[in-house]
């Protein structure tokens, strides 16, 4: 590793900017505690399991229905540095939007390395596909369809925006609004730190799939959030995409929540009085 800095910082300072793992310590107990919340989610919620949206095996979706039919709908993608994580462990604030009347779709998709970056941008933006096509079948307005992702899924996110969704027969302002929180943004700075080793990122899939060189082609209002409590250098990430798609014309807001680090964000997308939760309430009209 080269003893050159990289966006102000040493080689030595860049696993705890950027690997939330090194960041947060604590973070095994917090992903039990989620994983916890949300089981009891999956078990009561009235929902609909594992729907294929693709042939891979975890090409799946888990649908929890509006408390109120025909409402919004919320398409969340879990994080997890695109290396891990499931759809099963992260639906532990589906009640907050359930019950004000959003359908709430948790997007599942395969792992690094067994793919790649650009496989799994292609699958996400596969699901989003299919529930435009099918919401309707589970009681979902496929014309209010918003986009949320926590970390890799922020990005995922980003990459949903850049979209010509026009070649898959479906119109280009079919999200009507996007949240991005604690994004991965900055692909180059990957290959610099631990996860490459099973990221695997590439110059060219960086490139490919990097939100800073695919500006956004579905101008809807986005919500960009970090937590307070998150490093420097992954606060700027937020930061830069923010300016970045302000400039490229996006209706955007630049949310810092409080206290937050990079797994606790889900906690406060339970709690209905969250500045995060109200956000993505105004943004959805709820």
């Amino acid at each position: 590793m080269s003893d050159q800095l990289y966006k102000g910082f040493r080689p030595d300072e860049m696993e705890f900017q950027y690997n939330p793992r090194v960041s947060v310590p604590e973070f095994p107990e917090l992903a039990k505690v989620r994983a916890a919340q949300a089981r009891k989610v999956r078990a009561a919620a009235k929902s609909w399991l594992d729907v294929a949206y693709g042939n891979s095996p975890r090409e799946m979706l888990d649908i929890y229905a509006a408390d109120r039919p025909n409402g919004a709908v919320l398409v969340y993608i879990h994080g997890g540095y695109w290396r891990s994580g499931s759809k099963e462990d992260n639906c532990n604030f589906v009640p907050t939007f359930t019950t004000r009347g959003a359908t709430v779709v948790l997007v599942e998709y395969d792992l690094c390395p067994q793919v790649t970056v650009t496989d799994i941008v292609r699958q996400t933006r596969a699901a989003i596909a299919w529930v435009y096509k099918n919401i309707t079948r589970y009681a979902g307005d496929s014309s209010r369809i918003f986009v949320a992702g926590h970390s890799a899924g922020a990005h995922l996110t980003s990459m949903a925006l850049a979209n010509d969704w026009t070649k898959e027969g479906m119109p280009q302002d079919c999200i009507k609004g996007a949240v991005a929180t604690s994004g991965v943004f900055d692909l180059d700075m990957v290959m610099k730190i631990s996860v490459q080793e099973q990221v695997r990122m590439t110059p060219d899939v960086a490139k490919q799939n990097s939100p800073f060189l695919n500006p956004p082609k579905v101008k809807c209002p986005l919500v960009v959030a970090v937590g307070g409590a998150e490093p420097k250098g992954w606060q700027q990430m937020s930061e830069d995409y923010f300016n970045y798609v302000k400039q490229h014309g996006v209706n955007a807001e630049y949310l810092v929540v409080p206290g937050a680090n990079h797994y606790t964000m889900s906690e406060h997308l339970m709690n209905p009085n969250s500045p995060l939760t109200l956000a993505m309430l105004r943004q959805m009209n709820l």
